[in-house]
């Protein structure tokens, strides 16, 4: 069970950590939202929960809740810019189905 970063992300979360001036890394989890079931959660984790699963890409971590972990394991979190837009892009091979606006998903 794993879920990464890609270099990219790990850049991304390392700059606005530093810039911050504190954190742990990122903290990633899914909630019941949406009109395809489940969304996902990205915050900057300032300290581990004891319950968290921690896995580290390129230097960061990634802080994951037990919960969370068999509808994301398997996922890498990138960060990509394109046109005018940048932001996180969830790569998870667990969806079978996401809602047309891409904010929910079905595993």
């Amino acid at each position: 069970m794993a879920v990464t970063l890609s270099e990219s992300a790990a850049k991304h979360v390392a700059n606005f950590l530093a810039r911050r001036g504190k954190g742990v890394g990122v903290r990633l989890g899914v909630k019941t939202s949406g009109c395809s079931g489940m969304a996902y959660k990205l915050e900057y984790a300032d300290q581990a929960d004891e319950a968290d699963i921690v896995f580290e890409s390129h230097g960061v971590k990634v802080l994951v809740d037990p919960k969370s972990l068999p509808y994301i394991d398997g996922t890498e979190l990138d960060f990509v810019r394109e046109g005018l837009n940048e932001g996180f892009k969830f790569n998870n091979p667990n969806v079978k189905d996401q809602c047309g606006c891409g904010e929910s998903f079905n595993v």
